[in-house]
Formats: structure tokens, sequence, C-alpha cells
């Protein structure tokens, strides 16, 4: 696509009853001609929506009005394009946890955790939240995740980890203001809700942090795994980051962590990793699918928000 059709693809696919500040941004930048040549020069990485809205966020910038977007990025632009091409979408959002958690609750227990793409490992804690599916509630800590979910018949228990472990190319620490000040600029404007939650699941970290590593996916991943501990099941996870990898590397990854011991559990976009004969989504909406060792299991929204459990 070209990055006018990503822009109009991001507000009508995921801001759309999502975010109104994003979606009618996103539509303008499509129809910016100024704006989509600064980005053309970029590499494709690095145009992401997500990425200039919330480094011009970062940066002080308004996103509620399209001219004054545009004033502040073409004016700022230096100071844009050197934090576009240094910074990525860590969205290191909590909620997932909700979409995981029942995948996790019904391996072998206890599990040890790693978590590829960690950003500050937020997600590294399914066992120290709480969870609320319609009006079942599973677990007792904060914050509270909620996930409107179908077809499913919810966990009755947390998951016990006994060990958890990140990899990430520039992992972000919990505990750093400026980290964390990154973290919430990837939180869309409206989302109050994600803010308190981010703030909740940072403490949670902060008080027992995670090993979290800097590597690569494929050259570093097998090292960490080796670390596990070998009386618990080993659970590799990733949500919404292959996208970032260059297909070639992407299958590489994904021959590796086969043969790795223990479980894979993957939540990624569908034309990201490939799955046959998958059912239709239950809307227009964007879905990752959550699978299993490779089997697909629910369609997820990308902030753990929802889940569509296949029958």
């Amino acid at each position: 696509m070209t990055t006018a059709e990503v822009y109009a693809e991001f507000g009508r696919r995921e801001a759309r009853g999502v975010s109104p500040t994003y979606e009618r941004l996103s539509h303008a930048v499509a129809d910016d001609d100024a704006l989509l040549a600064l980005l053309d020069a970029l590499p494709p990485a690095k145009r992401q929506p997500n990425l200039l809205f919330s480094v011009v966020r970062w940066l002080g910038g308004p996103v509620d009005d399209r001219a004054a977007f545009h004033d502040f990025t073409v004016t700022h632009w230096p100071a844009v394009k050197a934090e576009l091409l240094t910074r990525a979408t860590q969205t290191n959002e909590s909620g997932r946890c909700a979409v995981l958690l029942p995948v996790l609750a019904a391996l072998p227990q206890p599990l040890a955790l790693l978590e590829v793409g960690a950003s500050a490992g937020l997600c590294l804690y399914p066992d120290r939240y709480a969870y609320r599916y319609g009006k079942h509630q599973v677990g007792s800590g904060e914050p509270v995740l909620e996930c409107a979910a179908s077809g499913l018949v919810p966990p009755t228990r947390v998951p016990q980890v006994v060990w958890r472990a990140g990899l990430d190319l520039n992992p972000l620490d919990g505990t750093d203001p400026g980290d964390v000040s990154w973290l919430d600029a990837l939180i869309w404007p409206e989302h109050a809700h994600r803010r308190a939650r981010l703030r909740a699941a940072a403490a949670v970290a902060a008080a027992d942090p995670p090993l979290l590593v800097r590597g690569d996916l494929v050259d570093d991943l097998p090292a960490l795994a080796a670390r596990a501990p070998a009386d618990a099941t080993l659970v590799v996870f990733h949500t919404s980051v292959l996208y970032q990898v260059p297909p070639p590397r992407r299958e590489e990854f994904v021959r590796l962590v086969r043969e790795l011991p223990g479980h894979w559990i993957a939540n990624e976009a569908p034309e990201v990793l490939r799955h046959d004969g998958l059912p239709d989504p239950p809307d227009d909406a964007m879905h990752n699918v959550l699978a299993l060792d490779g089997r697909p299991l629910a369609w997820a929204r990308g902030h753990g928000q929802a889940m569509t459990w296949f029958g």
C-alpha cells in the first residue's frame, strides 16, 4: 500500500470506533501531500500512523486539529524525523493479558514466560492482574483488565508464573520517567483508562522487575530461553510485534520458536502471521489472531479489549 493508503486504512480499521481523534487525523494525513512527501522519504517501518502521532504528542504537538497538526509537524520536522528514526511503537498494553489469560491458564503449571518484543515487560505479569469478562472476574490484583469475550468459557484462575523474561531490541524501564512518558504518548488521546492502567501496571513491574534482555528475536532467543527453569513450562509469546520484522526474518523466527521446548503463543495480524481456514472476523475492525503452537484459537482486538473464540 502507499503511505496514503496506510493512513486511510488505519483510520478506517483501527481507529474507527476506538479513537475519533486518530480516525480524523489518519484521513487528514492521507490527503496531505506535504506530509506524505516527508513520510515517504523515511524507511517504510518509520511511516506508521501510531508512531507519527505518538512522536508529535511526545514533542508537545497537537493532534486534535488537522491544520495545527500539519503546521507543527512541518515546522518541527527535523525533531519529528529524528524521533521517528530513533523510536518504535512499543505499545506496552497490559490489557493484552486478558486475551492471553485463557491460554496461559490452561497450560501445565507453573509457567516460565518469555515475551518477544517485551518493551518494559508489563505483559509479563498476567498472574498479578485481575480480569473481568462480562460479569465474570478472575484474580484480585490491579489493574483490572476488562475484555468482551464471545464464545469463551472464562478461566477460573490466573496462571502460576515462576520466571519471567523479555527480549527487545530496545527494552524500556518502567521506573524511568522518560521511558514511561513515551509509553504514555503511545496511548491514544481519549484513552484515560489505559493511562491509569499503564501507571498501575508499571507499579507492579517496579515492585518485582522482570529480566529484560536487549537482543534480536532470532539471534538471542535460544540463549534467553535456555535460562528458564527446567521444571516450569516455557511459554514464548508476542503480540503485535512481527509486523515490524522483515518477512524473511519473520520466517526464521517462526522456524526457531517451533523448535524450542514448551509452547508458543502468537497474537498477530492475519496478514503478518498467516493461518489457513480462518473464519470471518466479527466485523471489519482490525483484529489479531490468537494462536497456540501455530493453531489459531480466536480473533482478538489489538489492546485486549475484546476477543471472539473460534467455535
